[in-house]
């Protein structure tokens, strides 16, 4: 198997990051957080995070495509980790 261009790979994941990073915490977050008010019973208070969790952020919804651009986000960035990680040679 030919090795990828590592030097292309680490470019390509770290111009990523920057722009995956935010949403793929915000929905982490915004999950969690509403899933502790279902616990505790306040879920009706909370509305708003299931709202940002979907991806709607007031005037603008992008509860259509949020979830791809999630999941492309996190795959690329998973794939390409993986690659770098998997072509490091261990140091003596």
């Amino acid at each position: 198997m030919n090795r990828i261009n590592v030097n292309y790979l680490r470019k390509l994941h770290y111009k990523f990051v920057p722009f995956m990073i935010f949403p793929l915490l915000l929905t982490v977050f915004t999950g969690t957080l509403f899933q502790v008010a279902v616990v505790t019973g306040n879920a009706n208070n909370f509305t708003w995070l299931l709202e940002l969790h979907r991806g709607k952020f007031g005037r603008i919804n992008l509860e259509m495509i949020y979830p791809f651009f999630n999941g492309f986000g996190l795959l690329i960035l998973g794939v390409t980790g993986v690659i770098m990680w998997l072509q490091t040679r261990p140091r003596n």
